[in-house]
């Protein structure tokens, strides 16, 4: 299982995130975000590959911020269509990262929007419907996704906290590729409780 922390900022506390062993680690440039992240930190991660989460950016922005902080994975949580991560893709050649669609779900009818978006994203993400995008620490219906035939492997996220390992571990999926994790283990926005988080993922 993939684990994916969100919404990283800080170099010590990157330092200490990534010695708990996490797969993927998060960097937010969506400047409305309290973490968000505008020149890059002293330390980055070096084992955790890099994930970079951007909402409704032009594709020169995105490509700037890929080569600025060697991005693993670029993250799309805004209104992108098929069309412009498409479109995106084509930006990049060789070594060209890997493309989740986050999505923002709340019922099954929500998770028929992935339906046009197969065969172009890597992965999807399966976020809590809030008015703005992500880090709301607020859970949904993880049942809802049931529904999900698609073909695409997703991480689940929203609102997942250090008392959810059983919740995780319960939950099945054939889909399911890992899980993201964000606000509920947070300090303060953009600083991780490492502790918290390394007791999490020996429960898991």
């Amino acid at each position: 299982m993939i684990i994916k922390v969100c919404g990283m900022r800080e170099p010590e506390n990157i330092r200490a995130v990534e010695r708990t062993g996490i797969d993927w680690m998060g960097f937010i440039f969506w400047p409305r975000s309290g973490r968000y992240v505008s020149a890059p930190p002293s330390y980055l991660p070096q084992k955790a590959k890099r994930a970079g989460v951007f909402v409704d950016a032009d594709a020169d922005t995105i490509k700037r911020h890929v080569a600025d902080y060697a991005l693993d994975i670029v993250q799309l949580h805004g209104h992108e269509s098929p069309e412009y991560l498409r479109s995106l893709r084509s930006v990049f050649s060789g070594s060209a990262p890997l493309f989740i669609k986050a999505f923002s779900i709340a019922d099954d009818k929500d998770l028929r929007r992935t339906a046009a978006y197969e065969g172009i994203a890597d992965y999807f993400l399966f976020d809590t419907k809030t008015p703005l995008p992500g880090g709301s620490g607020m859970k949904f219906d993880w049942s809802v996704l049931s529904a999900y035939t698609g073909r695409t492997p997703f991480l689940l996220s929203g609102g997942i906290g250090p008392d959810d390992a059983p919740r995780v571990l319960s939950f099945k999926h054939e889909k399911l590729a890992g899980i993201d994790l964000n606000s509920r283990f947070e300090t303060a926005p953009a600083m991780k409780d490492a502790d918290r988080l390394a007791r999490f993922l020996s429960q898991l």
